[in-house]
């Protein structure tokens, strides 16, 4: 049953302006995989074969506590696959699976034991470049047609979003009676209220990030947010320039946090009144009391860049039958919820295919998020902001 203390959360704590976008709970209609394309591909095996595969995942203890309850439910219901689940915890891997599953199709020995891999975005970016990932279509994985085409389409049908989060505003609303709710409005916030705003140094957080990229493509075309063409940098200068300027203003005249948390911090002690976070991680440390009761979010127009998290099937996988059969699950809406109440996050597939008590709590909470997809870009965005921004 889905819980009900997470609807409410969600229900109170998310205020997002706007209309439903690719990345959000509207997420997902996907189209087939070209006939051919995975399971007559080389490496897909018998359905004898399939009769148990290797998932490797890694995170924190919120991603691990997800599969431990999502992974038992599908074996119930398909006693004749185990799924060999290995948990890699986050700065602890000696050799990152993605290298794992590079070295041995360079080598000729499959896909190094690895059959399904969750990760983001910049190892789907990599993997389509070393062509490691198998292409997935709703012929193998028929709850496929439950996810937005355009989320599938940004990907090349090498991923698939199972789930999904927001970067918005974090606020004290203590402190804060109107939060803004446009980017202009943003901005002039920051500037009449001088160091009470922070934004972590986007290369060691996706919430900093946003805000920077949010900011850069404020002055490009909408269509831009999924242009990955690196001639589009000469477009950059006007948002490196409102960057730039909003420097002086924000905490400690330009002191940039550490990671998500460095910011989240700073908000939970009060030494700033606003900030972009994570949807998820907010209601997380909400529902922990790790934040006071007082913080509450607001998307702004146009919204904030969030992002889905994937999982990706190796092309050397000899498992994938017994792999489509867990995605498959995992895309069904007695998954989902678990997604949604383990992880405070939006579905990975539409709100119209959850039952309608989640899309209810969901009301006025799934507006506004936009999905980028730059590819290397991002990494010269980072780049160009540590010189231009952080170094002034």
């Amino acid at each position: 049953m889905f819980n009900k203390k997470t609807a409410f959360t969600l229900l109170t704590s998310l205020v997002l302006a706007g209309s439903l976008l690719a990345g959000c709970g509207d997420k997902k209609t996907a189209e087939s995989a070209p006939a051919g394309s995975a399971s007559a591909g080389a490496g897909t095996p018998s359905a004898a074969q399939s009769s148990d595969f290797s998932f490797y995942y890694t995170g924190s203890q919120n991603v691990d506590d997800l599969w431990k309850a999502l992974i038992p439910m599908f074996e119930e219901k398909n006693p004749d696959i185990k799924v060999k689940p290995v948990y890699v915890a986050s700065g602890t891997a000696a050799q990152p699976t993605y290298d794992k599953i590079l070295a041995a199709r360079q080598a000729g020995k499959g896909s190094g034991g690895v059959d399904l891999y969750e990760s983001g975005i910049d190892d789907v970016t990599k993997g389509q470049k070393d062509d490691l990932w198998d292409t997935l279509g709703a012929d193998q994985i028929a709850n496929l047609n439950n996810v937005d085409q355009q989320t599938l389409q940004d990907v090349s049908n090498l991923a698939i979003p199972y789930r999904s989060s927001a970067v918005l505003l974090a606020y004290n609303s203590d402190k804060v009676s109107n939060p803004p709710k446009t980017l202009d409005e943003l901005y002039d916030w920051i500037r009449s209220n001088p160091e009470k705003f922070a934004y972590n140094d986007p290369s060691t957080g996706g919430a900093g990030s946003s805000f920077v990229t949010t900011s850069i493509y404020k002055f490009l075309p909408e269509e831009a947010i999924h242009n990955s063409d690196p001639s589009i940098e000469s477009q950059w200068t006007q948002g490196f320039d409102l960057l730039k300027d909003l420097g002086k203003y924000v905490y400690g005249k330009g002191i940039y946090p550490k990671k998500n948390q460095g910011t989240l911090d700073l908000l939970a002690s009060g030494e700033v009144d606003m900030i972009p976070a994570w949807s998820d991680m907010v209601l997380d440390q909400l529902d922990k009391g790790q934040l006071p009761s007082s913080i509450k979010m607001q998307q702004v127009t146009p919204g904030f860049n969030g992002g889905p998290t994937y999982l990706m099937v190796p092309k050397e996988s000899t498992k994938k039958d017994a792999v489509y059969k867990f995605l498959d699950f995992v895309l069904s809406p007695e998954a989902q919820e678990v997604v949604v109440n383990k992880m405070h996050g939006f579905p990975g597939i539409k709100l119209s295919s959850m039952p309608q008590e989640i899309q209810d709590s969901f009301k006025g909470a799934s507006e506004g998020f936009r999905t980028f997809s730059l590819g290397d870009l991002g990494t010269e965005i980072n780049k160009r902001w540590q010189s231009e921004v952080a170094a002034q």
